[in-house]
């Protein structure tokens, strides 16, 4: 059908579009050249009256005015003119319709007084009665005397240039519309001849027929559409070729994945599975002997019972499953066909390292509690004992005023110590290393600790070899765990015992040994030391010389793995302990 093409609608469409303005061309143009020839034939009047009016004024040679007016005015219009002593002459006109107009009708209607009154000259449309004809009049006042001109002609004369403009505005109006409805089905056959072809080459290619090519016959906005068209079709044989690519290497992917993945239909059936999957299926079928039929691998009913849920419920269901000692997390998701169910897809993560880490994090927790709560208790026992005056004299006050001030130290070490080795866990520890003396950095540390072992009757030996007198480390960090470890082995050690430190520094690097003569680690708690709230006496007791917060050890480790160094342990119960770390040599600050 015409109507139901292109090539219909857009003639059409054009057509109609220029009708419409020209349509409001002409209506503009026509009131235009209508106002335009009134305006014009007044002013032509009017320039005819003033000369008139001139003549009136300046000569009082009536026959000459008379003869003038005559020679000057429109043979189609009349003039009236009213001298002051209140005579009225009438020109003559070849419009048979003015001469039948009565002379005298003009002064009875008052318009040669409205001219005398008015200080500007008056121009009005009119209809004569009795003679259905309209006229246009002009009247102008002579300055200076009571003399009045009138001057007017048909309007027909108007009408009719008015008619001749309205005839030769629709004639070009008819040949526009005329030439448009030739551009018009020129132009849209232009256009819609390589739609059609692009149409039947549309149909090629859903045929599979990837190298069909439209002609390129233009260079507008149409042969772009052609280049387009053919780039297309070369792209669509790219990308179903690089899907196909990419369906085998997600299958690739898929196998390669540590997480399990299995591919169900919507009856339950296994359609794809990667390595991991098949292990987790293994090892289900062998905790439950469920043995293959045929060959062919069945999900389990405990497994098919949660399919089933996914599938009526229409949503993901998540379920985890304890397997050979192993934990495992299965996701299973539901697979859309638009908005129909065509299966699931499960997947399974083996999350047994997780757990662990969790339990750890727990047991953290309780060790922080644990840690926390025995301070705190204190802090509020002696205090409340401080409150209610249970200690009477003043030396009783004071002795639980400094075990409260001894709580809170410890406090205040125990919450330190925790910034410290979250800090140091997440990697956020910045060490700001320099050239340092060694023997004199070792001697002020001894010193630090030198008192402190004589108030406990402990002997602190210091032995030092120094092969090289400089060794670059971090000072602060270093001294931290000089004072870990020999505040741990002094605290531990007996009245009558030693702690011998010894320090040597050669071309290898820096080692330090801390030796004690205290209670010693049980072999099987050995392994621990180094963890967070590792403490040897597992009823968890404190007594007064022994403090330790169970972190030390923990952060010590942490500043010597940051140092690229080592640390190592070796004690026997009832005879003492070592410490050894060791700092590798370095030319870099």
């Amino acid at each position: 059908m015409f109507w139901r093409s292109v090539v219909g609608k857009l003639a059409v469409t054009i057509l109609l579009l220029v009708c419409f303005v020209l349509f409001l061309l002409t209506i503009f143009l026509l009131e235009f050249f209508e106002n335009f020839h009134i305006q014009e034939a007044e002013e032509d009047l009017l320039q005819t009256a003033t000369k008139v009016s001139v003549m009136v004024e300046n000569h009082e040679d009536r026959s000459l005015i008379y003869e003038t007016t005559e020679r000057v005015k429109d043979p189609a219009s009349k003039v009236i003119i009213e001298f002051s002593n209140g005579d009225i002459w009438a020109s003559d006109t070849n419009d048979s319709n003015l001469t039948a107009i009565n002379d005298n009708w003009f002064t009875k209607e008052m318009y040669i007084q409205e001219v005398l009154n008015s200080h500007d000259p008056i121009k009005k449309q009119i209809e004569v009665p009795n003679q259905e004809l309209g006229v246009m009049l002009v009247g102008v006042a002579v300055p200076n005397t009571d003399a009045a001109v009138l001057i007017y002609q048909s309007l027909a004369i108007v009408d009719k240039t008015k008619a001749e403009t309205t005839k030769i505005i629709l004639l070009a109006a008819a040949v526009a519309i005329i030439l448009t409805t030739i551009f018009a089905f020129f132009l849209s056959t232009r256009i819609t001849s390589p739609l059609i072809k692009m149409r039947e080459a549309a149909f090629d290619l859903t045929r599979g027929e990837f190298n069909t090519k439209v002609p390129i016959l233009t260079h507008d906005e149409i042969g772009e559409l052609a280049m387009a068209f053919n780039h297309m079709g070369r792209q669509l044989k790219f990308h179903i070729n690089a899907l196909r690519q990419e369906k085998e290497q997600l299958s690739s992917i898929v196998n390669s994945m540590a997480d399990g993945v299995i591919t169900l239909s919507r009856s339950g059936e296994i359609i794809a599975t990667n390595r991991p999957a098949e292990m987790f299926m293994e090892a289900w079928e062998f905790e439950q002997n469920i043995e293959k039929s045929d060959g062919v691998r069945k999900l389990p009913k405990e497994l098919l019972a949660l399919f089933q849920e996914v599938i009526d419920g229409e949503k993901e269901v998540l379920e985890e499953i304890t397997i050979q000692g192993r934990t495992w997390v299965m996701i299973m998701t539901p697979l859309y066909d638009q908005s129909y169910i065509r299966g699931a897809v499960a997947v399974m993560r083996d999350m047994t390292e997780e757990r662990r880490l969790d339990k750890l994090r727990k047991d953290f927790i309780a060790n922080v509690s644990h840690e926390l709560r025995t301070p705190i208790s204190m802090l509020q026992g002696y205090s409340e004992a401080i409150v209610d005056d249970i200690a009477e004299t003043k030396e009783e006050k004071n002795e639980l005023a400094q075990i409260i001030y001894e709580e809170s130290l410890r406090l205040s070490r125990l919450v330190n110590e925790l910034l410290d080795l979250a800090s140091m866990e997440a990697g956020h520890l910045t060490l700001k290393t320099e050239m340092v003396e060694v023997e004199p950095y070792v001697d002020r540390i001894y010193r630090k600790f030198r008192g402190v072992a004589e108030e406990h009757h402990i002997e602190l030996v210091l032995t030092k070899n120094m092969a090289d007198s400089q060794a670059i480390f971090d000072p602060d960090r270093i001294e931290q765990v000089f004072t870990n470890l020999i505040d741990n082995a002094i605290r531990h050690t007996s009245e009558g015992g030693f702690v011998k430190v010894k320090v040597e520094n050669d071309q290898n690097g820096l080692s330090v040994s801390v030796e004690d003569s205290g209670s010693g680690i049980p072999e099987e708690d050995l392994p621990f030391v180094f963890e967070r709230f590792y403490k040897a006496d597992k009823s968890r007791t404190r007594n007064k010389h022994v403090k330790g917060t169970g972190l030390g050890l923990s952060i010590a480790k942490n500043i010597i793995t940051s140092h690229k160094g080592t640390i190592t342990v070796k004690s026997k119960l009832n005879v003492g302990t070592t410490f050894n770390f060791q700092l590798p040599k370095t030319d870099e600050i």
